[in-house]
């Protein structure tokens, strides 16, 4: 019994599930093991190839040409990732197309991934891949090809640091009806600024991130299944007038999410729009925000404060203190905050009746600047449950907890039923208290 071979009797069906958990060097490699298994890698339905400097070496798109060509059937997943680390021919977008071109004819192409590093500078031509699910997409310059009809299948599209044409996104998007997930980060317009209206009956998850310097606008005209949208800015001039218009128009227009994710650099947008706004959250459950404290003025309250009025049924608010670890102006900032916010407050409908859930996360214990906002939801939510103080800080944050502990029980509390939890994610302590 101790010579017989199990695996080489496994079912066809069988062997190929193992290989697909192999990398494919070790799914060529098993070639050699027995005759049942010459060439078996061949019918892998699925191709992951990275290049790294112990991988596919310098010639790596050759190579991951040739491994594609072997494989006998249709390529249902294929995903490639370039290393930054490893050098690119000159020609490499020739390559790269052919490879496309080679999918497109074996057919059957359900998920694509191509990740390069750094961003490839000629424009790819993405065939129509007409059984594609998930297209995924980092460091290319995109166009569609002549003739271009849609993607029928498609569900998920992701894009970051994607150069695409204005035309070219408007079709992609256009066509493609069956969207359920919709990323564009940190994309560059070629040509004319991007301006795009989403009508997309089935979409559940939005994502907006980058500097939208190139963006003349996005919103959301139709997308009635909508749940969660993440919205974020970054390396933007905070005093254009146009930008904070544009963001607010785009929030404006996805107020029915129940989950709803916006930077920073947005709230200081918001912080430029003459207040109150005249809208609402109806729908929104959860909201998660980052505050860097050491630029928070009266403006930045008011637009926190704001937002707090729009959502009458919020039930679960996380929020992350940041720093620019200016140490000198704590004081000034925590006299200003526990001005404007530890206090009294009417018209928060939410706080009144429906937020239980606070999460206060920081990467730093930093009592002084912290507290006001801690003492704000202790003070105004009259039916929290659970506020909890996250942060990270080792050492430090060990011999500033003391303090931390003994600021919040000198705090008037509204809640009965509030409990306090800090935990430290470096030693997984955690001190709570009613």
């Amino acid at each position: 019994m101790a010579d017989v071979d199990r695996f080489s009797s496994l079912p066809f069906e069988i062997k190929i599930h193992i290989l697909t958990h192999l990398k494919i060097k070790d799914a060529v490699r098993t070639s050699t093991l027995a005759r049942s298994w010459r060439d078996l890698w061949t019918h892998l339905p699925c191709l992951y190839l990275c290049n790294t400097r112990d991988t596919l070496g310098n010639n790596w798109i050759q190579r991951a040409y040739h491994l594609a060509s072997s494989l006998q059937g249709p390529i249902h997943w294929f995903q490639l990732s370039h290393s930054r680390y490893c050098l690119r021919p000159a020609d490499d977008s020739v390559f790269i197309q052919n490879l496309l071109d080679l999918l497109h004819q074996k057919g059957g192409v359900k998920m694509l991934n191509l990740f390069f590093e750094p961003e490839v500078t000629e424009e790819i031509r993405l065939p129509s891949f007409h059984s594609l699910y998930m297209l995924k997409l980092w460091g290319c310059h995109l166009g569609l090809p002549t003739g271009f009809q849609e993607f029928r299948c498609l569900e998920t599209l992701s894009m970051c640091f994607v150069r695409i044409s204005n035309d070219d996104l408007n079709l992609l998007v256009r066509t493609s009806k069956n969207l359920t997930s919709l990323e564009i980060s940190n994309c560059e317009a070629s040509g004319d600024p991007l301006s795009v209206d989403l009508s997309l009956p089935f979409l559940r998850h939005l994502e907006f991130r980058g500097a939208f310097t190139a963006v003349e606008k996005i919103l959301v005209v139709s997308a009635p299944r909508l749940k969660q949208a993440v919205i974020g800015l970054n390396y933007v001039d905070y005093s254009s007038q146009n930008l904070a218009q544009m963001m607010l128009h785009l929030v404006t227009s996805v107020t029915t999410v129940r989950s709803l994710e916006l930077s920073f650099d947005v709230l200081r947008c918001f912080s430029l729009v003459v207040l109150p706004f005249d809208f609402t959250f109806p729908c929104l459950r959860c909201l998660k925000f980052p505050l860097n404290v050491d630029t928070v003025d009266k403006r930045m309250c008011d637009t926190f404060l704001w937002l707090l009025r729009s959502m009458p049924f919020l039930e679960e608010l996380k929020v992350e203190l940041n720093r620019d670890h200016d140490y000198d102006q704590a004081d000034r900032v925590a006299i200003l905050m526990k001005e404007l916010l530890v206090k009294k407050h009417d018209g928060f409908a939410c706080l009144e009746r429906t937020v239980t859930s606070v999460t206060v996360k920081m990467f730093q214990l930093d009592v002084t600047t912290s507290i006001p906002i801690i003492q704000f939801f202790l003070l105004n939510a009259k039916v929290l449950k659970l506020l909890k103080i996250h942060y990270v800080s080792g050492a430090y944050g060990a011999s500033v907890m003391p303090s931390m502990i003994e600021e919040l029980q000198k705090a008037d509390v509204t809640s009965s039923g509030a409990k306090v939890m800090i935990s430290d994610s470096m030693s997984n302590k955690y001190f709570v208290y009613d």
